[in-house]
């Protein structure tokens, strides 16, 4: 499983009188990612250059660097990292001498790179849903059992055959609490996965 960042970060590097600043952040949706870049980006800088990792979705820009030597470097070292749902801004104050190609992947990705290196990480957290139906005399069992697991009901509703219960929780509590759930109940509460809630492996 991968991690995410704990909390925002920064670096600045500076390269033959080039300063680059790098600030990164957890970002937990694209909305999430653009609106960190705009509220961080430097209005003096040369250029602000980003990249985003949100599970399958990712975007990089070189903001009027040469093509590929700022926006693809900065999310290659996200993922060198291991990191998902991350979003880094590198902004860059040109000094006077050009780095060349080389040297511009070399400083966003080092900046990059050194940033998140350094930042605080945490597991990431990948919610999932479970569906539940339990009889009346299993609805103790039930809410001591969410509870000790973190699960938080999304919706709760009763019938004559008692309980039906929808929760959502981290992914990694997910076989626990289904064992809990069977052990306290001796297999009676019923639990399903919402169509479409399936949990990704691991």
């Amino acid at each position: 499983m991968s991690d995410t960042l704990a909390a925002p970060a920064t670096h600045l590097l500076e390269v033959r009188h080039s300063r680059f600043l790098a600030q990164a952040a957890p970002a937990a949706s694209i909305d999430a990612a653009l609106g960190f870049i705009d509220r961080m980006r430097q209005a003096d800088a040369s250029h602000n250059c980003w990249a985003y990792r949100i599970g399958d979705l990712y975007r990089s820009t070189d903001d009027g660097e040469p093509a590929g030597t700022s926006g693809r470097p900065i999310l290659a070292a996200i993922d060198g990292q291991g990191l998902d749902q991350v979003v880094v801004l590198v902004s860059r104050w040109f000094g006077g001498i050009k780095l060349g190609a080389g040297g511009l992947v070399r400083a966003y990705g080092g900046a990059a790179a050194e940033c998140l290196r350094t930042a605080e990480r945490q597991p990431l957290t990948i919610p999932c849903e479970l569906l539940l139906r339990a009889g009346f005399d299993d609805i103790g069992a039930v809410h001591a059992a969410l509870q000790a697991h973190g699960a938080t009901p999304v919706e709760e509703t009763f019938d004559s055959d008692g309980l039906r219960l929808r929760v959502t929780l981290p992914r990694q509590a997910m076989d626990p609490l289904v064992v809990r759930l069977r052990d306290a109940t001796r297999d009676r509460v019923r639990i399903e996965v919402p169509p479409g809630k399936a949990p990704p492996p691991g």
